[in-house]
């Protein structure tokens, strides 16, 4: 297929185009051929993190897919062979839940009654329900990853590598059965990591209740314990003080004859400001809490009294207890708080293989163990136990506590901590080996690897991988009826060896969990458990798993391990990349990663989470088709997210990309096409690019050709660093550098002023200034540079090698010959004098296009002007200044010296001195920082200052008449006469209408080679100053515009009018209209 002819007259449609583009790559396989190309080429190996297909990309898998597409295009232009295979996350808690809320599944008795073959059937129905929209927009976004050779972890041979990972890691030593104090969610009910228990917070009011705990030796006596979870009293076992704090004994006759202990500082919990200013109570005894350790007291409910009588309902010593508020003293219930439970554990209140007393049902209703509350779900009961507690006399105090209680984000229920026995990996004992395997990689920003995610490492814990559910990966372990005989299969195989079953095809729990292995030890038969892994366990064994390693691929496996780049967001540190970690450190010592970037968050404009029932963003698809693919990309880059910080994502800031980054690129494109046609209409000659022309002597050509040496050269550089975020910038640059520099200044020359020969030179610099910029960024906007290249390929001489696609090219190397550190100076001070110049114009209105007389260029050397002087014809047109005086004479130009400072940092250096310095800075005079300009030293108030303490700056003191401006940078000072002068604004006048006149040009679509004949109509005795200046500077407009305007009134009859529209200059107004020169 050939590409579609570029339309140099249609408006240039983003969206449109980049569809153009996919049809082109579908027709080549494009993506597929870049590969084969590669092949024989070193390995550049990539982890995809799977994503669910359950739900629909959003901004932040655009974000994601974005950065690694990035990465794996630049990798694969650099001369790598690179694969992208993509991956889906397929089991667990994200697909249940959709089939829980369908089919309105609340308890394990409802699955079992539904049967387990059949919710999982109904599991793998749907998740893979959203997988063509995925890829439809992972194609639109630009991604180029291989969706028909992906993986799925609900794939036996994904599933057969799990269980060999968790194998190794059980000959190991490394994993055990226990119980653990979990965050547990009841709308899902399973148990979930502590990192997906701190992604939802919401503000909640709970009822506060502060409850009597009469002593056994002295029932007039009671400790008070405040909660707000009364849900947990049923379950009491001990209360806890702090060994170190102080507590009393009051007594108070306005509340009976009952003595009350808790904290000295918290006497507020049961007293209102009001009542502690006007006491009522006596102060009888003060304690440590060390001097209660081992009170007992009477229970508050006689459930689990007969079995933990001898061993609970005592006082415990422990220093977690704090005084922030409550009562100083924490009730305690081991199944529901991890410290409870370590505090019991550590009292031998309950034993390690031992289920602390938890009455509650899977869905977080009380079971028959607690008869009076059985039935009711736990938040519920929060009335009724404090109606049971209050009927007691227990009650001392009762209100509500507003605070922030972590949610389950799957169901939008409230979490609990509860007990549960539960398989684990041990990851405490190895926290050295996984901070050091951290260490050896590469993480941008480093410091999210090193401080967020290395802290994270050095407190390691055990952790949970199994989850009491279904759709999963089952756990591999056989066990006797007394748990004594625990075998862990690693392969189907050898499950088929051991039970005698054969001819198995899935590892799902309805396929395997009939399956029996016989006991050699003679613990009769064992029986596989009911657990599957936690999801995150299969995505951490996603290196080794979507290899099907180590039953095949050990060779690719190999090559590609460990991966040298992987890339998600940041809340993925407690994810995907600590699961992987983990995985990899403990099988072979070693991280999975050499590089990886880590994204922020995309939020929605006013900050927050983007919210579907907020609709509080805009649809991304929205997005790519009002503006582009490209564009979204380079707003998602060009921001602080590549640096792990949030992006509010705004719609604007896309329009922006288009309009300051992608249509000034389009725009230079269509300039030099037009170039390109008007070079053959005067001269017969059609260009086509040299490679190896000589260099050309022209000043522009050689910066702007170094300057795309530079962007190579960064490129490169910052690619092999990983830094994203600083290429984007340098892009901008370029294109400012191309078209308000280049281009600009060179447009006489490139229409064919200078001769053919200059032509053609100047041509060949902007053709290739352009190549360099498709090829440079073909990784970040794969869609323009597609386009653009398409039609530039044609200038191209013949190759013997595939270069149908910019992507089948390689990354263009730096040409040394190029940089030229001389000519990147010279421009860099003449861009120093135009800009300040411009500034001037700007700040006292007098258009460019109005000449003005004067400009006077002072610094003191006269290397500077050596630099600027062979380019004062740029800056003559360019500001359009009749004379440009350079000199070093202060006494001329009336320069002034003054002193100003970086106070932050001077002040660090001088401390209690700075006042001195700051105070009589301003009393230097220009003589004095003159002097230290050359010497280096000088004395403030009596405070040795050196250099660098200072910075110097040159200014100007001017007359108050308007006739002259004053600009500076602190290096170069400009005095630019600003007066109109009579004879000058008639040639102003005449720029004014060639300016009307190209601008009509440009509305009606015409090219550089578009011949037309120009008529004016202006009203009777109106526009005289215009006509007079038109008949002034008649060859200057008809050269500009290559036509001789004229009067309306000659326009021939029958002439085809273009384009006809009101203009004004100096408030004048009149028609102008084009028509279509008569042969052309």
């Amino acid at each position: 297929m050939s590409y579609p002819d570029h339309d140099i007259t249609a408006k240039f449609d983003f969206p449109e185009e980049e569809h153009k583009v996919i049809k082109f790559w579908r027709e080549i396989d494009a993506f597929k051929t870049s590969i084969k190309l590669r092949e024989g080429a070193p390995e550049f190996s990539f982890y995809d993190g799977p994503p669910f297909a359950t739900g629909r990309p959003h901004y932040g898998h655009l974000l994601a897919g974005t950065v690694k597409d990035i990465v794996t295009r630049h990798a694969s232009s650099s001369g790598f062979h690179v694969e992208r295979r993509f991956g889906w996350d397929t089991h667990g808690l994200p697909v249940e839940h959709e089939i829980d809320k369908t089919l309105k599944i609340k308890s394990k008795d409802d699955v079992m009654a539904m049967g387990i073959d059949k919710y999982n059937a109904a599991c793998r129905a749907i998740v893979m329900r959203y997988s063509s929209e995925w890829r439809e927009t992972v194609e639109r976004i630009g991604r180029w990853i291989d969706f028909d050779n992906d993986y799925k972890t609900l794939n036996i041979t994904y599933m057969e590598s799990v269980w060999w990972v968790f194998s190794e890691l059980f000959k190991k030593g490394l994993v055990y059965r226990g119980t653990k104090v979990m965050p547990y969610t009841t709308g899902c009910t399973t148990p979930i990591s502590n990192f997906e228990a701190g992604l939802a917070y919401k503000d909640v009011s709970d009822p506060a209740v502060t409850v009597a705990f009469p002593l056994v030796d002295d029932p007039k006596t009671v400790l008070l314990a405040w909660t707000t979870t009364p849900w947990t009293l049923p379950s009491n076992l001990g209360l806890c003080v702090h060994p170190d704090f102080d507590y009393v004994k009051i007594q108070d006759p306005t509340r009976g004859d009952t003595n009350l202990i808790l904290h000295a500082d918290l006497l507020n919990a049961i007293y209102s400001a009001k009542e502690l200013k006007k006491p009522t109570y006596k102060i009888i005894t003060k304690y440590k809490g060390s001097d209660m350790k081992g009170w007992r007291y009477i229970p508050l409910f006689d459930y689990f009294t007969d079995q933990y009588e001898d061993r609970a309902f005592k006082v415990l010593l422990d220093k977690y207890v704090t005084k922030d508020s409550g009562t100083g003293i924490v009730h305690q219930a081991p199944a529901f708080g991890e410290d409870d439970h370590r505090v019991a554990m550590a009292n031998n209140v309950i034993r390690n293989d031992e289920m602390p007393p938890c009455p509650l049902d899977e869905i977080g209703v009380f079971t028959k163990e607690v008869p009076d509350f059985a039935g009711q779900y736990i938040k519920d009961a929060d009335k009724e136990i404090i109606k049971a507690i209050k009927a007691k006399g227990r009650l001392i105090a009762q209100n509500t506590h507003m605070h922030s209680y972590p949610y389950c984000w799957r169901s939008d229920t409230p979490l609990i901590y509860r007990a549960i026995p539960a398989w684990f990996v041990k990851a405490r004992d190895s926290r050295a080996e996984l901070v050091a395997a951290n260490k050896a990689t590469r993480w941008v920003p480093q410091s999210v690897g090193d401080n967020r995610f290395g802290n994270w490492l050095e407190n390691a814990i055990d952790w949970n991988i199994s989850r009491n559910r279904y759709w999963g990966t089952p756990l591999p372990l056989w066990v006797s009826e007394d748990l004594q005989e625990i075998v862990c299969i690693g392969s189907v195989a050898e499950l088929e060896k051991l039970s005698g079953v054969t001819g198995i095809k899935d590892l799902h729990r309805e396929s395997i969990d009939h399956i029996t292995i016989p006991s050699q030890k003679g613990n009769g038969t064992l029986r596989r458990v009911e657990e599957v892994f936690d999801c995150w366990f299969e995505s951490g064994s996603m290196p080794y798993a979507q290899e099907h390693y180590p039953f095949e691929n050990e060779d690719r496996f190999k090559k590609a391990w460990p991966a040298d780049f992987v890339s998600e967001g940041i809340d993925q540190t407690r994810g995907w990349f600590y699961s992987m970690l983990v995985v990899s450190t403990l099988l072979f010592g070693k991280a999975p990663w050499k590089n990886l970037i880590v994204t922020g968050l995309v939020l929605a404009q006013d900050g927050k989470k983007m919210s579907k029932s907020l609709k509080n963003y805009p649809d991304p698809n929205m997005i790519i088709e009002q503006y582009g693919a490209d564009a979204t990309r380079i707003f998602l880059v060009n921001s602080p997210i590549v640096r792990a910080e949030n992006l509010r994502f705004r719609e604007d800031g896309v329009k922006e990309v288009v309009a300051r980054v992608l249509l000034p690129w389009v725009n230079s494109f269509r300039f030099f096409l037009g170039q390109v046609n008007l070079l053959e209409r005067d001269t017969g000659i059609k260009f086509q690019y040299n490679e190896h022309a000589a260099i050309s002597s022209n000043v522009m050509d050689r910066w702007i050709l170094a300057r795309c040496q530079s962007l190579i050269k960064l490129v490169r550089e910052e690619m092999a660093a990983y830094r994203l975020y600083t290429v984007i910038p340098r892009l901008l640059l370029l294109i400012d550098e191309l078209t308000n520099w280049y281009i600009r200044f060179n447009r006489a020359r490139l229409k064919g002023e200078g001769g053919p020969e200059d032509t053609v030179s100047g041509l060949n610099t902007l053709f290739e200034t352009l190549l360099t910029l498709c090829k440079t960024m073909s990784s970040f906007t794969p869609f323009i540079t597609e386009s653009l290249y398409q039609t530039l390929r044609k200038f191209l001489p013949p190759c013997e090698t595939d270069n149908r696609s910019i992507h089948f090219l390689d990354f263009p190397t730096v040409r040394e010959e190029y940089f030229d550190p001389d000519i990147e100076r010279q421009v860099t001070r003449m861009q120093a004098i135009i800009e300040l110049t411009r500034t001037l114009r700007e700040k006292h209105q007098p258009s460019l296009k109005v000449p003005l007389k004067e400009l006077v260029v002072f610094h003191p050397t006269e290397a500077f002007f050596d630099d600027v002087r062979p380019l004062q014809v740029y800056l003559e047109s360019q500001l359009n200044i009749r004379e440009i005086v350079f000199t070093t004479d202060e006494e001329r130009t009336s320069v002034r010296y003054k002193a100003t400072a970086d106070w932050p940092t001077l002040g660090k250096k001088l401390r209690k001195d700075i006042g001195k310095v700051k105070a009589g800075l301003p009393n230097l005079t220009s003589e004095e920082v003159k002097a230290f300009e050359k010497t280096g030293e000088i004395t403030v108030d009596g405070i040795p200052l050196s250099k660098g303490d200072l910075v110097i700056n040159r200014y100007v003191d001017l007359p108050d008449d308007g006739g002259f401006a004053c600009n500076t940078d602190s290096d170069v000072v400009i005095l630019l006469d600003i007066k109109t002068y009579p004879e000058l604004e008639a040639e102003g006048i005449a720029r004014e209408f060639i300016n009307r006149v190209q601008r009509l040009r440009k509305e009606a679509g015409l090219q550089a080679t578009d011949e037309v004949d120009v008529y004016y109509d202006f009203e009777p005795e109106s526009g005289l100053d215009i006509l007079a200046a038109m008949v002034k500077y008649a060859s200057v407009i008809t050269k500009a515009i290559r036509s001789a305007p004229a009067d309306v009134k000659n326009r021939p009859e029958g002439a085809v009018v273009l384009i006809e529209r009101r203009q004004e200059i100096s408030e004048i107004g009149f028609h102008l209209s084009l028509t279509r020169r008569t042969g052309s």
